[in-house]
């Protein structure tokens, strides 16, 4: 098979990508090693007010608005509550979003090969497995790892690779209606979150219950932390945890921006870039602008036939973007005690804790 580009990975960066070269003209293959599209979802699901600005996200796969954050020391006691005047968060029902962005993608032209598995690079080929055609060889001018944080075509490409890695595990169950104002509830507990943070989000009409932080520095594991956290989280009164919930979790980069991006043979999206906000470890909107960028560019490569337009594609460049943000993950790993913590609550009740609070969570 010889196609103009090979997208490896049908997150939304993938398909984002994908849609958008198919769009352009280009003869595009996208793979995924999942056989649905709709399970093995890993990603919370969060956009940012700029995101839903800026992208056509189908608003049927959003759940209703959210303004307010509260922001909890270890005891739970005296949180700090920031609301906004603006709809800053909305969270996305990612099994119908993923299912209407490979239509929309295949309706341009793409063509999706669902349980198929990238296996590697051979001379100037690329190895493919599918459960049931067996292997298969593609050429491609130019391949896109869309692969995740663990990018095995990073690794064929001699790319930059992501090493800081944090961990998260969440529960998604529905919940009853509720007159309260939907809202984001963050918890400060190294006990619970080593390096990060615990969260719940109650939209109105779903929950997210998760933990993230270092793998190395939980104290008795994710799903211990998981079910310590669940069984007295707070923002949801009088909801009962249900017996059946959906199970998400997987490692989250958040080093910044990788510094090699891109070669003469193709280049990453998404995670596999480490596109994703040191701090706060959101990646939608920065997969969905940094694959806009990658288009960009490999389609001024395929138009011109001069693969040296890739160099464009330059995650050095990009990164001093994340600077702040990435000397405050350094700040974060260092929480390491819950004194510390309740510390840190101190400051942030201050009003230039707040104000730079606001400027983090709603900038």
């Amino acid at each position: 098979m010889i196609v103009d580009v090979l997208v490896v990975g049908a997150g939304l960066a993938g398909l984002h990508t994908a849609r958008l070269l198919a769009q352009r003209g280009h003869d595009v293959l996208l793979v995924d090693r999942r056989p649905a599209l709709t399970g093995a979802i890993r990603t919370t699901g969060i956009f940012v007010r700029r995101t839903l600005d800026d992208f056509p996200l189908p608003p049927e796969c959003l759940g209703p608005p959210i303004r307010r954050v509260v922001l909890y020391p270890p005891s739970l006691r005296n949180p700090v509550t920031l609301v906004s005047a603006r709809d800053e968060y909305r969270v996305g029902d990612m099994a119908p979003l993923y299912a209407a962005a490979a239509r929309t993608a295949a309706d341009a032209g793409v063509r999706i090969a669902l349980g198929t598995r990238y296996t590697g690079r051979r001379a100037d080929t690329f190895q493919l497995a599918s459960r049931d055609g067996g292997p298969t060889r593609v050429r491609a001018r130019f391949v896109v790892g869309a692969d995740g944080a663990r990018s095995h075509v990073a690794r064929d490409l001699a790319l930059s690779r992501n090493h800081h890695l944090l961990v998260g595990a969440e529960e998604v169950f529905t919940i009853p209606r509720s007159e309260r104002p939907p809202a984001f509830h963050c918890v400060l507990d190294p006990t619970l979150a080593p390096g990060y943070l615990a969260w719940v989000v109650n939209d109105g009409r779903h929950a997210h219950v998760g933990v993230g932080g270092y793998a190395n520095r939980f104290p008795g594991g994710l799903r211990r932390a998981l079910e310590r956290f669940g069984a007295a989280a707070p923002g949801l009164p009088g909801v009962d945890r249900p017996e059946q919930v959906e199970r998400r979790g997987g490692p989250i980069p958040v080093g910044g921006l990788l510094r090699r991006i891109s070669c003469a043979d193709g280049l990453l999206v998404g995670d596999a870039a480490g596109a994703v906000s040191p701090l706060t470890a959101g990646g939608l909107d920065p997969c969905l602008r940094l694959s806009e960028l990658a288009v960009a560019v490999l389609d001024d490569a395929l138009r011109s036939g001069r693969p040296d337009a890739l160099a464009h594609y330059d995650g050095a460049a990009l990164r001093a973007r994340f600077r702040g943000r990435l000397m405050l993950r350094r700040g974060l790993a260092r929480v390491r005690t819950p004194t510390a913590a309740t510390t840190a609550f101190t400051l942030l009740r201050t009003p230039l804790g707040r104000a730079a609070a606001r400027r983090i969570l709603f900038g």
